[in-house]
């Protein structure tokens, strides 16, 4: 059985072979790259451009999922910041 064949892939529970990461990998390079090359060709006032997101892998979060937890971790500091609060201010 070859290691990219479909049986290695489901096997390894993402349809995505070496080369699909390694073609993610060099993408995000050159986007940084490109930001490199602008910042450091950019006006002297021009406010310096940020990096940009990787691309997704698998085995990342989705956007989906980063986002109910960083709700998830909101509601959890909100909670203990009130309970900071009702133990210094009387009752």
């Amino acid at each position: 059985m070859p290691p990219t064949g479909a049986l290695a892939r489901a096997a390894s529970g993402t349809s995505w072979t070496s080369t699909d990461y390694q073609l993610a990998s060099v993408r995000d390079h050159l986007a940084r790259m490109e930001v490199d090359f602008r910042n450091a060709n950019r006006a002297e006032n021009a406010a310096q451009q940020p990096y940009p997101e990787p691309v997704w892998r698998p085995g990342d979060p989705t956007p989906k999922q980063k986002a109910k937890a960083e709700a998830r971790e909101l509601r959890k500091a909100r909670k203990g910041y009130q309970q900071i609060v009702d133990m210094v201010l009387p009752a």
